[in-house]
């Protein structure tokens, strides 16, 4: 299986189990995404029926190890999401909230009595997840979250909002980071707890084939049981949202390579001046521009998978490919509209969904700014954030 913009074969630097990989996700997507997306994305609904059948690929908590979980490794985790973005980023989300937002958390921070008794529901895909980070007004300064978690007698007592929280309103159990008195801490939530509710955004102009919601507690009442006893502080979260973060420069290659996709075939049977557009010089260079951008996008997130293979992945490093893969992706989807003209506009050809996607992809897990600045101070040795 060879992709047209896989301009220098990278594909051989892949294994034969990575391969086989890649390719049963492409199939799915094929064959249960393609013919559907459009009318999922035009009616802004995630589609739930498709979650037993990612669950029987091992798409759910992929990368993990035990508890129903596939264990397999960063680079076939990494080639899942990028064909499934491939597909739409809506769908890439699912998968990356459930797995390497809620079950991460979970796993990396949980007692193993909360590992044993969710894990395994939500690999199966019998309980979906989500992670109550980001609020109203903290967004990339989740230090000032106003959410907060009191003890009162046995019980915690939350209280506060969250905002787009994605797969909320179809969740059985979510991750809530609060303020605490020694500092945030996180808390595993049964959605059916009273004082939860979640409700989803509307009137959105992109992850229209998705779910985010709005969040509010309101005297939530818990255990004590129901802290994650080995998350404390932001660290907790941010381990987690690298986890995410590593699937989203994965997951914005694949959307990239679609639209590139699209426009090539595209370009090659529209006729104008009784020649195929992709006859001429100014095409050719949009399509060669485009390809660059993607063999060079998909080498810096094959280089990160092997070093997370290794365990030498640094933090940095994540910011490095989320910021460039997803730059890159958003100005490809939006060039391949151009080859499109007219008809780019239209839920018949996939750049401008993607584009408009990529526009929250872009933004979620660490915006460019955030992604710029922590890079910066890799740099120079100067943390800028405030200031």
């Amino acid at each position: 299986m060879t992709d047209p913009s896989d301009l220098l074969d990278i594909a051989a630097e892949l294994s034969a189990s990575e391969l086989e990989t890649r390719d049963r996700v492409r199939e799915f997507v094929d064959r249960r995404i393609r013919p559907n997306i459009a009318e999922w994305y035009d009616e802004a609904r995630f589609p739930v029926e498709i979650i037993p059948e990612m669950a029987q690929l091992g798409l759910l908590g992929m990368h993990l190890k035990g508890y129903g979980c596939a264990g397999r490794s960063a680079v076939e985790y990494g080639l899942a999401m990028q064909e499934l973005e491939a597909g739409d980023s809506g769908i890439r989300t699912f998968v990356s909230v459930q797995g390497s937002l809620a079950m991460s958390a979970i796993a990396k921070h949980g007692s193993e009595e909360q590992k044993s008794h969710w894990l395994p529901r939500m690999a199966a895909g019998e309980a979906v997840g989500c992670f109550g980070l980001t609020e109203p007004t903290a967004g990339s300064d989740p230090s000032s979250m106003q959410t907060r978690a009191v003890l009162d007698g046995d019980e915690w007592v939350i209280d506060g909002a969250k905002r787009w929280i994605g797969l909320a309103s179809i969740a059985q159990v979510a991750v809530i980071w609060a303020m605490t008195d020694e500092g945030v801490r996180g808390f595993v939530v049964p959605t059916d707890t009273p004082g939860f509710v979640a409700t989803p955004i509307a009137q959105k102009l992109s992850m229209r084939a998705s779910i985010q919601c709005d969040i509010t507690l309101t005297d939530v009442r818990l255990p004590r049981s129901a802290m994650l006893p080995g998350a404390r502080g932001l660290s907790g979260p941010f381990s987690c949202l690298n986890e995410a973060r590593y699937g989203i420069a994965w997951g914005a290659v694949g959307a990239a390579r679609d639209s590139f996709d699209a426009a090539l075939a595209y370009s090659q049977q529209r006729m104008q001046f009784d020649k195929p557009l992709a006859a001429y010089q100014l095409t050719q260079e949009k399509l060669v521009n485009m390809a660059l951008e993607i063999v060079k996008a998909q080498l810096v997130a094959l280089r990160l998978g092997r070093l997370k293979d290794a365990g030498t992945l640094e933090h940095h490093m994540i910011s490095v490919a989320k910021l460039n893969n997803t730059r890159i992706a958003i100005d490809i989807a939006r060039q391949a509209r151009t080859v499109l003209g007219g008809n780019g506009i239209t839920l018949d050809y996939s750049p401008l969904r993607h584009a408009n996607n990529l526009e929250s992809v872009r933004t979620y897990e660490g915006t460019d700014e955030v992604h710029t600045l922590i890079l910066g101070q890799r740099l120079t040795g100067h943390a800028a954030f405030r200031g």
